[in-house]
């Protein structure tokens, strides 16, 4: 899914849909080019360790704790839920193309 072409509320539950919650912790995150991706995180790890290993990332959201439903099959169900990311993601990646930092978001818009 990339934030340059109008992106719908379908195509990011579908980036949900394939995380399994119950497995690892998540952190969803726009690359240079605009692209969203939701990576697992391996135990114990920081997100600003996760960051070194992506120099291509621009922005990322607040970290998604395993078993705690932001991602999955019933995150990705949610419309309302995923319609709030999906603003919430347009409006980082809006920040982060004029941002000379990493942006980090805390809560949704």
């Amino acid at each position: 899914m990339n934030l340059n072409n109008q992106p719908t509320v379908n195509e990011l539950a579908r980036l949900f849909a394939a995380q399994k919650d119950t497995l690892n912790d998540h952190l969803l995150w726009i690359s240079e080019a605009g692209d969203v991706r939701i990576d697992p995180v391996a135990a114990c790890k920081e997100e600003t360790a996760f960051e070194k290993d992506r120099p291509q990332m621009r922005a990322h959201l607040k970290m998604y704790r395993r078993g705690q439903g932001y991602v999955g099959k019933k995150a990705a169900a949610d419309t309302d839920y995923m319609a709030r990311v999906l603003q919430t993601l347009t409006l980082t990646w809006e920040k982060a193309q004029t941002e000379p930092v990493l942006v980090k978001v805390n809560s949704y818009s």
